[in-house]
């Protein structure tokens, strides 16, 4: 079925379907899940230490042989440290966010490694085309963490529209073969996912922060710190209510950034840590193996 696929044949992948690089949370065991059940997974490398990443490259490559990902978070101070790890680990992938790849562009050609840009505007997509990126992943206002304007379902034929030459991947609110194919009518040539991914088997997070997402109506998903320029989509917890009782209260953004969050993500209490997720949350209900979440979209996108 997808044989001629553009983005299968660019990764060289069984499935056009992208784990998306979530910070510190995609990690060896869920990446190599992925790339094992014919997907690309992507290691989040966020604002992780180089060593981290070293160690997470080298465990994906024991338990995987087919292609991944890593993905650069471009605010992260050590953003050089973690370039020169990816090119003398070779990795196949990079994918960016987080602000303008156009610097590093040139080491990752020279490395012959394929870059992939996360934009959030089809403006922004021609740009990454003009620049000789390999793909370039639109994200909507549906996914979780930060967030755009735009939504996916008209990002994506926009994008199309000024595209000419690279594939079009398409991210936030796909998480089920309906999605997924609505995203491929309107021109995708491949889909990413994030929150369904978290609730997989092989996901790292704590299990009450999957129940959370298992849990979540479309009531339970919210944006919270708009005011900061960095606006950021959680599901409810105590921690999103806290910010926006400071929010109400017009504090600066820098009161946010003072405060401690505490636990992590694989704290047991997950109402003092931010529960990123998207809109598609509200209809995820049962936890599943990568392979099955794989094989379930497939199944849906060909009916």
């Amino acid at each position: 079925m997808f044989e001629d696929n553009k983005i299968c044949q660019l990764l060289e992948i069984k499935y056009p379907i992208i784990q998306g690089g979530m910070a510190g949370i995609s990690e060896a065991n869920l990446v190599s899940a992925v790339s094992n059940a014919g997907g690309l997974g992507t290691i989040g490398s966020g604002l992780m230490p180089a060593k981290w990443l070293v160690d997470q490259i080298e465990k994906t490559k024991r338990l995987t042989k087919n292609p991944f990902a890593v993905n650069l978070f471009l605010q992260n101070p050590k953003i050089a440290d973690l370039l020169k790890i990816i090119i003398k680990e070779k990795v196949p992938v990079v994918f960016t966010g987080g602000g303008n790849p156009l610097s590093i562009f040139s080491y990752l050609k020279k490395a012959k490694i394929k870059i992939i840009p996360v934009v959030p505007s089809a403006r922004l997509a021609k740009k990454m085309e003009e620049n000789k990126a390999d793909a370039v992943v639109v994200e909507g206002l549906e996914s979780g963490g930060h967030i755009g304007e735009n939504t996916t379902f008209c990002l994506v034929p926009q994008a199309k529209n000024l595209i000419e030459k690279i594939p079009l991947i398409a991210a936030g609110g796909i998480y089920d073969g309906k999605t997924a194919l609505a995203a491929f009518i309107l021109g995708a040539d491949g889909i990413q996912m994030g929150t369904r991914f978290l609730v997989s088997e092989e996901c790292q997070i704590h299990q009450n922060y999957k129940e959370k997402i298992i849990k979540a109506n479309s009531d339970d998903i919210t944006v919270v710190l708009r005011f900061t320029g960095h606006p950021l989509r959680v599901i409810k917890n105590k921690l999103a209510e806290n910010w926006q009782k400071l929010e109400e209260k017009n504090v600066f953004p820098e009161e946010i950034k003072a405060q401690k969050i505490a636990g992590g993500l694989g704290a047991e209490n997950v109402e003092n840590i931010p529960i990123l997720a998207g809109l598609s949350a509200a209809g995820i209900n049962e936890i599943k193996s990568c392979q099955e979440i794989i094989q379930e979209m497939i199944r849906g996108i060909k009916s």
